[in-house]
C-alpha cells in the first residue's frame, strides 16, 4: 500500500499538469544575518512568483531557529506551500505544511538512506506534518550535502549512472526525484548540473523531477527546463540579493512560466 497523496502533493501535481513547470525557492537559515532577514526573503520570494517555499540545509537549521524562521514565513504566506528541506532528524518544526521525506540514494553510509528516515518518521507522524517521499540524489562537487551525507558522488561525465540510479529510486516508490549539485558548486570550479544528467534523468523517470545546485543566472535556468527539469530549486543565489529578492523571484518565474507554457 503506498503513502495516500496529501495536499502538498496533489498541490505539486496540479500545479505541474497546469504550469508546466515550477520554481521552487530554498531558505536556509544559518546563511542569514538575522532571522528576521531570512523571513523576510521567504516571504518575498512567495510574493516574487515562487511555487513554494523550502526551509533547511545540512548544518545548524534546527531548533528555535528553525521553528521561528518557518512560523515567521508562514504567518505571511498563504498562498503556496511552506516546506522543510531537512539535513537530519532535528531539522522538523510543527510550522511546516510538509517536509522533503528524502533518501539519499547514493550516500555510502545506510544511516542516510533508511536510518534517519525510520527515526523521524514518528515524529513526522505524530506532527502531522506530509511526507513527501523523494529520491535524492547527489551529483559532484556536492558541497555540504555530499561531504555530510558521505556520498558517492555521481560523476558528471557520467549521465547513464544518474539515468538508473533515479529509476532505481522511482521504483523503489519514490514519487519525486531530485539531483542536486550541492550548494555554491561555482566555489569547487563546477557549475549547475549538465543538460547530459538532466536530460538522462528525465528520459528514465515518470514521476516529477527537481533540478538544483548553482542556478543563478535566467539562462542556466532556462537550460534546466529545456533539458527535463520539471521543478528547479534555487537557493544560495537569494542569499546575495540585499534587498532585491523579489525582483531576483519575479524574473525567475518569468523564465519558469515561459518553459512551462511551451510544455503545454
Amino acid at each position: 500500500m503506498s503513502i495516500k497523496i496529501g495536499k502538498v502533493e496533489k498541490y505539486i501535481n496540479d500545479t505541474l499538469a497546469s504550469k508546466g513547470s515550477m520554481l521552487f525557492m530554498l531558505i536556509d537559515p544559518v546563511d542569514y544575518k538575522t532571522s528576521q532577514d531570512a523571513i523576510k526573503t521567504g516571504v518575498d520570494s512567495a510574493e516574487g512568483g515562487a511555487d513554494l517555499v523550502l526551509i533547511g540545509g545540512s548544518i545548524g537549521a534546527q531548533g528555535e531557529l528553525l521553528d521561528s524562521v518557518t512560523a515567521g514565513i508562514k504567518d505571511k504566506v498563504k498562498h503556496v506551500p511552506v516546506v522543510l528541506f531537512p539535513g537530519n532528524i532535528a531539522t522538523i518544526t510543527p510550522h511546516a505544511d510538509a517536509v522533503y521525506f528524502m533518501s539519499l540514494l547514493n550516500a555510502r553510509n545506510p544511516y542516510w538512506i533508511t536510518q534517519a528516515q525510520m527515526l523521524a518518521a514518528p515524529l513526522i507522524k505524530h506532527l502531522k506534518i506530509e511526507p513527501l517521499p523523494i529520491g535524492y540524489i547527489v551529483i559532484e562537487p556536492g558541497g555540504t550535502v555530499g561531504w555530510v551525507g558521505d556520498v558517492n558522488m555521481i560523476p558528471r561525465a557520467k549521465p547513464r549512472i544518474a539515468a538508473a540510479l533515479a529509476e532505481a529510486g522511482e521504483f523503489l516508490g519514490n514519487r519525486i526525484i531530485i539531483t542536486d549539485a550541492g550548494s555554491n558548486p561555482q566555489l569547487q570550479g563546477f557549475g549547475p548540473i549538465p543538460a547530459s544528467i538532466i536530460s538522462a534523468v528525465r528520459n528514465s523517470i515518470s514521476v516529477p523531477y527537481i533540478v538544483a545546485g548553482g542556478i543563478r543566472t535566467s539562462d542556466q535556468l532556462r537550460t534546466a527546463y529545456r533539458a527535463g527539469a520539471d521543478i528547479v530549486q534555487i537557493g544560495a543565489v537569494l542569499e546575495e540579493k540585499n534587498g532585491g529578492t523579489r525582483a531576483l523571484v519575479t524574473k525567475f518565474e518569468k523564465v519558469a512560466k515561459e518553459e512551462g507554457r511551451k510544455r503545454r
